[in-house]
């Protein structure tokens, strides 16, 4: 289903400060109906708070932000009734089992009875876990719980799921299980809003995002868009011994469009990796091995930052 041109969510000048820390700072966006939206960035740019003021956990200290046409200092409620949440980490209760932690939580949205049964049977069929109905919730692996987690949020139908962090701790399995969910999520028409530090996440899963940076808004557009915008088609990394990175005296200037150092690699931006690669062996740069590979967001966040996602 293709996103609604009415924006869903509506953010200008939104700030947020605990005392005198500024965690938000003066932030613009808009997110669409139907779309993926990211906020991409490394742990404390912003990226959860911003995330609790749109799910009216957290108040708005400056700015406006709007949900759903209302305003979220003033409508919470009406909001919080239309919106599904996936904390950070999971808060299922140990105590319960799979369906019983999704009728529990239907009670809170007046969901009971037949209704309530109907909908969590739907949903564990979804999220793969309807062989798991009765088993106790510690039973489960981590990225059974997230699933688990993610199908709770569901039960009220939402019209705006919001996930922080969705894979955080998950191996690649359970990540991609979840990616898999979460794309038929979108194609259902649902809104997505998520924080992520995981550039590849933010690339399979975002329409568009934004990069968030000591609680600001470094650039904004879809991740192609950012990549074409900020970096180069490939990357050459390569990594040497201490002796012959001691010795590069500036010999790698002028073989791509940009060099970054990085403590154990050094990173060539440029449009032909493997020709990039061949001038360094002409140039008789003693490498210890080579890669080439594609620009990622990561690259993005490096160029706007000066520094990786993840320190």
């Amino acid at each position: 289903m293709p996103p609604s041109p009415e924006p869903v969510v509506h953010a200008h000048g939104l700030t947020k400060h605990f005392g005198d820390f500024v965690a938000v700072d003066g932030v613009d966006f808009e997110v669409s109906g139907g779309e993926a939206f990211g906020f991409l960035g490394p742990n404390c740019a912003g990226k959860t708070s911003t995330m609790r003021m749109i799910g009216c956990t957290s108040p708005v200290t400056e700015g406006t932000l709007k949900v759903l046409g209302m305003d979220t200092s003033a409508e919470a409620s009406s909001i919080k009734a239309r919106l599904g949440v996936v904390p950070q980490l999971d808060n299922l209760d140990a105590e319960l089992t799979v369906r019983e932690n999704l009728l529990m939580y239907a009670r809170y949205f007046d969901i009971t009875g037949e209704d309530a049964l109907s909908r969590a049977s739907e949903l564990l069929e979804f999220i793969q876990l309807s062989d798991w109905t009765d088993a106790a919730v510690d039973s489960l692996s981590g990225g059974m719980k997230r699933r688990l987690t993610i199908a709770r949020a569901l039960i009220n139908n939402p019209e705006i799921v919001l996930l922080d962090e969705p894979t955080t701790g998950l191996d690649p399995q359970a990540r991609h299980i979840i990616w898999e969910r979460l794309y038929q999520l979108k194609r259902r028409g649902a809104t997505l809003l998520l924080t992520t530090h995981y550039m590849d996440e933010a690339e399979q899963l975002c329409d568009r995002l934004v990069v968030m940076d000591k609680a600001k808004i470094v650039a904004e557009g879809s991740p192609r868009e950012l990549i074409e915008r900020y970096s180069t088609r490939e990357v050459l990394e390569l990594r040497f011994d201490d002796e012959a990175r001691a010795s590069l005296n500036g010999r790698l200037d002028g073989l791509a469009e940009r060099v970054e150092q990085l403590p154990d690699r050094v990173l060539l931006y440029t449009s032909d990796g493997e020709r990039t690669l061949a001038q360094v062996h002409s140039n008789q740069i003693s490498v210890e091995s080579a890669l080439v590979r594609r620009s990622t967001l990561e690259d993005v966040f490096l160029r706007l930052t000066g520094r990786t996602l993840v320190e």
